[in-house]
This record gives C-alpha cells, sequence and structure tokens, in this order.
C-alpha cells in the first residue's frame, strides 16, 4: 500500500513537469488566468452539479464531506481539449487547448471516514491578441502599426481533503490547499519606418493557501427516494504575486530579428484576494438508479491590489454566480446480460455569471453537457467522458464571443486496501 501512495505521488510530479496548453481563450488575460472548474468529469457533465452527490467509488470535488462514503481506494486521472471559435463581429478564427486538469487518489478510512489527495489545474493563461492600425499612405490603406499581445501559465493546486460520516445522515468535509503557478505576459509593438520594435514582459510567480468547508445530510423518503443536500464554502483567502517587468527592443523584420534585453525595469509585487464562495445544492433520486439536482453557486467580487494591477481601468471583478441542471440515469446497475444498462448516463444546463466587468459589460456564460460513466469489463472501475457545448461573452461593445465545445475524459479505477487477511 505504502508503494502505490509513493507511485502516485511521483506520477503527479512527473506529470506536471511538463508545460502544457491549458488555455486558448482570449479571456485568459485578465487578472491570472481564466478560472478552471473544480469538479470532476462526472459533475460536469451534468450540467457542472455536485455538492450533494457522494459515491462509495466515484471521487466528487467540489464537497470535501462526499469523501466519507468512500468504500473503495479510488484513482482518477483526467484531461479534456477545448476548443473555441472567437468572433469579434467582423471576424472569425478557431484555436484549440490539451491540457491534464486533475488527478487525484480518495483512500477510505474504517467504515466512515474518507481521504482524498491531489493536483488540480486552477487557473490557464493562453492567448495571443493582435491590434492592427491602418492610415491612408498615397491613397492606399497601409499597414502603419502593430500590437501583439501574447500570454502564458497558469496556476495549480494541490489538495488534501477528509470527510466523516456522523450516523445520523450527516456528512462533514474538511479540504486544505497550496496554490502555486507562474504566468507570463508579453507586449510587442511594431511601427512602420521605425528600425526597432519594443517589447515589453512581466514575469510573475502566484502562491497562497485555500481552505473549504462542507456539509451533506441525506434523508430518506418512501419508495427508496433520497433527498441530498450539500453544502460548501471556501473561505477568503489571499494569492500573493510577485513578478519582475522587463522592457526589451526587437529588430522590427518579419522573423522577428533578434532581441536585446535593456533591463529589468522594476520588480512589483500584488496581491489577489478571494471572498468566499459559497456553493448549494439538492436534489432526489434513488442510489445506482437515477438522480436529478441543481446547483448555486456565488461569490462577491475578487480584488487586486498592488503591482500591475493598480494602473487598470477597463475591466474589474464583480459579484459572481452560477446556477446548473442536471442528473443521471443507471438503466440497471448490476446487469450481466447487457453491457449498456450498467451505463451511467448524465446531461444538464449550467449559466455563469464569471463576475468579469469589461467596458461596462458583465461577462456570461451558458453551456449544455451530457456525458457517460463506461464500466471497464465487469468491476466497478469506470472510463468517464463528457462533452460541453456553449457560449462566453458577447461581441458587442468592441468585445469578443466565444462558441466552444469541451471534450473531458478521466478514469476511475477502484481497488480494495487494508483488507484483513483469512486463516484458514
Amino acid at each position: 500500500m505504502i508503494k502505490k501512495i509513493i507511485l502516485f505521488t511521483f506520477l503527479i510530479n512527473t506529470i506536471y513537469s511538463f508545460s502544457q496548453k491549458t488555455s486558448s481563450s482570449p479571456y485568459s488575460f485578465f487578472g491570472i488566468g481564466d478560472h478552471a472548474k473544480l469538479k470532476s468529469v462526472e459533475e460536469l457533465s451534468m450540467g457542472q452539479i455536485g455538492g450533494a452527490l457522494n459515491s462509495e467509488y466515484h471521487l466528487n470535488l467540489t464537497n470535501p464531506a462526499s469523501f466519507s462514503e468512500l468504500k473503495w481506494t479510488t484513482y482518477v486521472f483526467s484531461g479534456g481539449t477545448k476548443g473555441i471559435t472567437i468572433d469579434d463581429g467582423v471576424n472569425k478564427q478557431t484555436s484549440s487547448a490539451t491540457s491534464l486538469t486533475y488527478i487525484a487518489l480518495g483512500i477510505p478510512i474504517r467504515t466512515n471516514q474518507g481521504l482524498a489527495f491531489g493536483l488540480q489545474l486552477n487557473t490557464a493563461v493562453g492567448y495571443s491578441l493582435l491590434d492592427s492600425q491602418y492610415e491612408d499612405i498615397d491613397g492606399e490603406n497601409t499597414l502603419v502599426e502593430t500590437t501583439k499581445l501574447t500570454g502564458e501559465g497558469g496556476t495549480n493546486k494541490v489538495f488534501l481533503g477528509y470527510g466523516y460520516h456522523f450516523p445520523f445522515n450527516l456528512n462533514l468535509g474538511l479540504e486544505a490547499a497550496y496554490i502555486f503557478g507562474g504566468i507570463e505576459n508579453s507586449i510587442l509593438n511594431r511601427r512602420l519606418g521605425v528600425q526597432l520594435a519594443t517589447k515589453s514582459k512581466s514575469d510573475a510567480y502566484v502562491k497562497g493557501f485555500s481552505y473549504k468547508l462542507g456539509a451533506q445530510y441525506i434523508h430518506d423518503l418512501k419508495n427508496n427516494l433520497k433527498l441530498k443536500i450539500g453544502v460548501s464554502a471556501t473561505m477568503s483567502n489571499t494569492l500573493d504575486e510577485k513578478g519582475d517587468l522587463y522592457l526589451l527592443t526587437v529588430e522590427n523584420s518579419e522573423g522577428g530579428g533578434n532581441i536585446i534585453d535593456i533591463d529589468t525595469i522594476s520588480n512589483y509585487s500584488a496581491q489577489i484576494e478571494s471572498p468566499i464562495k459559497s456553493v448549494l445544492s439538492a436534489g432526489i433520486g434513488k442510489d445506482n438508479k437515477w438522480f436529478v439536482g441543481a446547483e448555486y453557486t456565488f461569490q462577491d467580487g475578487i480584488d487586486f491590489n498592488g503591482g500591475i494591477y493598480d494602473d487598470i481601468t477597463n475591466y474589474y471583478y464583480d459579484k459572481s454566480n452560477a446556477i446548473g441542471f442536471g442528473g443521471y440515469y443507471i438503466p440497471k446497475f448490476n446487469s450481466i446480460a447487457s453491457y449498456w444498462h450498467r451505463v451511467t448516463y448524465r446531461a444538464g444546463f449550467n449559466y455563469k455569471n464569471l463576475g468579469l466587468v469589461i467596458n461596462d459589460t458583465d461577462i456570461e456564460e451558458y453551456g449544455i453537457s451530457f456525458g457517460a460513466s463506461l464500466p471497464l469489463g465487469l468491476r466497478i472501475s469506470n472510463a468517464n467522458i463528457g462533452f460541453e457545448f456553449g457560449k462566453r461573452g458577447t461581441n458587442k461593445n468592441n468585445l469578443i464571443q466565444e462558441n466552444f465545445y469541451n471534450f473531458r475524459v478521466s478514469l476511475s479505477l477502484n481497488d480494495k486496501w487494508f483488507k484483513k487477511r483469512k486463516i484458514y
């Protein structure tokens, strides 16, 4: 068992030691990037609901109280591909990004406790924006200036969660997490007739801690129905950002030419203050048969203080909220005659106000999702797939609309640890 934990930890470090393109969204320009959905593939396939759900052999990442219901040691690996079509009202462009999104391990303790730890993608930066200026020169529309903005990087989250099941159908949980990562942004300006182009660059590192509390209550109804209620709260926290600002010159040619590092302009420090984030979830269903539910998430605006954020005037963060509806259906959980009867089918809808306000316009997102958990042979392990189609933003007020799809996949592998040996 100890060897398995060491191997799992080594795998986490190995996978995340490789760089990966985690975002292709222009909206990842703002703040510390595009905030990842910190949920499992199963939850994301049901309209992003999951705060009231728990399972003996699946990890639900919204609410740490769900870990108390684990009966099988569960390994989870997940990745996905996101493709977007960007529309500014005049032109359209497509891009995509593929990344590992989380890896985690859940371990049952006795019969009423559970422990889970792992690594998740927290925020992602990945954009390339070009602004071109034209002038009428000698009767021709001539390109006189270009400004290219690029960014990459993001933050990751290492978490450790614990859940405890009480005799009266109440689960409580706690999660502690460390957030860390690096972000690089640059602006390259070229002008017609000028020998050297100018490039400014910021190179920052972000780190900090966060804590989450969770509770779940299950009420038994008639006909084996169960009402499930979940509440979780990520407590207010502060991330520290430290970075360097650079000024460089570049030979003004098609290939880019040599880059000359003039100097580090300055060092800076900033703080990202996140208010408490609350999740309320409820639903009704029969275990291993069906479930329908809803989830509501809300948070006050995030504050960015110091450093490069003090000079920003065209955007800010306000209150954010999200609502999702969804559920699952299993034709026959223990069917021997039909494989497809043992498949878990999922679907849902979600809406989110990101809390990001640009040019006095709220950025909103809509999505529909569906997916399935495919049993691996006659075991309880599953391969989980999920699809999502949606829209983010608008092409009004000089903004950009994204039409996107997400394809997600995960493996949920189960095993029994701490077996008592029997002597015959």
